[in-house]
């Protein structure tokens, strides 16, 4: 129990601090990492390390994508040359 109260007093201060919220992605992938990594065998602490690194690499490549243009999800097949 006095683990569980020690890293509260360490989380509670820096979910405040600007420089991590402002970080896009990084806290909805260390929630869903957290989880994971929990329920993974008690490794909620890793999981939401990684997830925080996964989510803001995903955040960082849809905001480069939107910064260039929606990519093209749907292409005519090679021999189609018609216009729609």
């Amino acid at each position: 129990m006095r683990n569980h109260y020690l890293s509260l007093l360490v989380a509670i201060p820096m979910a405040f601090l600007p420089s991590l919220s402002s970080a896009k992605g990084c806290l909805k992938g260390a929630a869903v990492g957290g989880v994971v990594g929990h329920v993974a065998g008690h490794h909620a602490v890793a999981g939401a390390a990684v997830g925080c690194v996964v989510g803001h690499h995903s955040a960082k490549v849809k905001a480069r994508e939107a910064a260039q243009g929606a990519p093209q999800t749907q292409s005519a097949p090679p021999g189609d040359t018609t216009q729609k």
